[in-house]
């Protein structure tokens, strides 16, 4: 057998972030000690919640361009309606519920109205953030008010020395690798990610699936913005207009899910999330500029993109679906 017959896009990757946390320790002193390797962890642990968000529904074929902005809007009307003196689980459920409800709008545009997953969450997301700025808070910036003060356990607390962000993130995984390989539902996307008309022939409820898989990701990214609020005091909405939901996609491509669907699990969420975490976290101690980050982080998703494309090219079938 050739040496690299057993490699994959997983294997390279694991591998690369390894060889570059070397050469980030013997180049930057302190790069490995526990303090910097626990901090780069939180630092990403939030990306890589999204990351198993939107790796669930492209492994069932999809995107989700609105999940940012989503999260962003979602967590900033929570902040806002406590403010305004509503108790906080009742903040809480009321978010959520208006979360998964646009979770469900998009998978019914995408199953039933037939609209490419591409365009009609780019549209969803442009659509939520100037719905919330205009009809449910007024300013870019939602501050948590003393009545949301609990929510800082999960961005600000430590569990056995460790940061509970990280623990947040190691749980969402777990959760979403037993959902994909044990829960009947999480066997249905992957069937209909990999073959969706073949799907539709055994008896899979295709479209339910479809639909199920974008409220599964809006919840999770809801979760991920609680996050973000507790560990900064706040939720900048501005953050929907931002690039990161690109670096969200790159932690998914570059792990080894395919765009063509079916393939791929957390696992290679993962892992895409440590090599992004050691680049970021290296950038970041030499002082490199943010735009040439920028630059680096499109480069390595531009790359991930085409290896992608390689090695699972597109069929017909995903190419009428509309299907990046």
């Amino acid at each position: 057998m050739p040496l690299g017959a057993n490699l994959t896009q997983e294997k390279i990757v694991f591998a690369l972030a390894v060889l570059l946390a070397l050469g980030f320790a013997l180049a930057l002193p302190g790069f490995l000690t526990t303090q910097n390797v626990l901090n780069l962890l939180r630092s990403v642990s939030i990306l890589g919640i999204l990351g198993v968000a939107m790796g669930l529904v492209v492994i069932g074929r999809g995107i989700d361009l609105s999940l940012v902005a989503l999260m962003a809007v979602s967590v900033a009307w929570m902040l806002t309606l406590v403010s305004g003196g509503m108790p906080l689980p009742l903040a809480l459920a009321v978010a959520l519920g208006f979360s998964l409800l646009v979770g469900a709008l998009n998978g019914w545009l995408v199953a039933y109205a037939e609209i490419p997953a591409i365009f009609a969450t780019l549209a969803m997301g442009t659509l939520i953030y100037g719905f919330g700025r205009y009809f449910l808070f007024s300013m870019d910036v939602a501050y948590i008010p003393e009545g949301a003060r609990p929510i800082l356990i999960l961005g600000q607390s430590d569990l056995f020395g460790v940061p509970l962000p990280i623990f947040l993130f190691a749980g969402t995984c777990l959760i979403g690798h037993l959902f994909l390989r044990y829960a009947i539902p999480g066997r249905y996307l992957r069937a209909v990610g990999d073959n969706l008309p073949a799907a539709r022939i055994t008896g899979i409820p295709v479209r339910p699936v479809i639909v199920l898989q974008y409220v599964l990701s809006s919840g999770i990214g809801f979760l991920a913005g609680l996050i973000t609020a507790a560990s900064v005091d706040s939720m900048n909405t501005r953050l929907a207009l931002s690039t990161y939901v690109y670096d969200v996609i790159l932690v998914v491509v570059l792990g080894g899910i395919g765009l063509s669907g079916g393939k791929g699990g957390i696992r290679n969420v993962v892992v895409g999330t440590l090599l992004i975490g050691v680049l970021l976290n290296g950038m970041t101690i030499m002082d490199i500029q943010y735009t040439l980050q920028n630059v680096i982080k499109g480069g390595l998703l531009l790359a991930a993109i085409v290896i992608d494309t390689i090695l699972n090219p597109r069929d017909e079938q995903t190419a009428q679906q509309g299907d990046i």
